[in-house]
């Protein structure tokens, strides 16, 4: 479902924020990507979304190259970023109505999607009440909701538990789950080590742009936590 190949990024042509990524994520994986504060885990999944440029390496989405056919990899993808830029002047069904158009969702199909996942997060009675008047974590919520409305077969988030309640964090853990099921693939950057040990069937920790670990959780982990591991891993980063 993603394939990223030798994919490198420099922002300031002295050193890569990524460096020579190389890393395969299968229908059915939840995938956690994890490593240190510039690590290069938001370039990662900007360049993955086709929201980032870049030269180096390759990212295919489903056998589609994001650098070739970016429209066709856009379609298979929901992404949610870690701080959601919603538009505030319109109402929350507004925006879920205007992304199921951008992504060409039937009629019958959106409301069907919109309604399960409104409910799911306890959304549905604020869906009319203009974005401005939404909390951070209802913003965040709404986001995921419009992500999940057009059925993606691989979703992208960077940080998607921050800003929500622990409710909503199971949620969003079930959901994850479902589509995994289903056949699709989820793809995630997280700081909340335990939640990706119990969640993630496979995971990769990045430190200074460079995958240092990679694989089926248990195989990663071995006999640590997720946590002992990582702190070993980027000791010096």
């Amino acid at each position: 479902m993603l394939e990223i190949k030798g994919f490198s990024y420099s922002y300031d042509k002295r050193r890569n924020a990524v460096d020579g990524l190389t890393l395969r994520v299968e229908p059915g994986d939840i995938y956690g990507f994890i490593g240190h504060n510039g690590a290069g885990k938001t370039t990662t999944i900007r360049a993955i979304t086709g929201v980032l440029d870049f030269r180096e390496g390759e990212i295919l989405v489903g056998g589609a190259s994001v650098k070739r056919d970016p429209i066709a990899c856009k379609r298979a993808i929901a992404y949610v970023p870690d701080n959601p830029d919603l538009y505030d002047f319109m109402t929350g069904m507004q925006y879920l109505d205007f992304i199921c158009d951008v992504f060409e969702v039937d009629k019958r199909r959106r409301e069907g999607e919109i309604r399960k996942y409104s409910d799911a997060f306890e959304l549905t009675g604020n869906l009319g009440d203009l974005i401005a008047s939404y909390s951070r974590g209802m913003k965040q919520k709404l986001a995921l909701i419009g992500a999940l409305s057009h059925d993606p077969r691989l979703m992208v988030f960077d940080e998607p538990f921050v800003g929500l309640d622990p409710k909503a964090i199971h949620t969003v853990k079930g959901i994850m789950r479902e589509k995994c099921d289903s056949g699709c693939a989820v793809f995630f950057s997280t700081h909340v080590l335990d939640v990706a040990e119990k969640l993630c069937d496979k995971i990769g920790i990045v430190r200074r742009g460079e995958l240092v670990a990679d694989g089926a959780t248990g195989g990663v982990i071995g006999d640590k936590s997720l946590e002992a591991l990582f702190l070993e891993l980027i000791a010096d980063a």
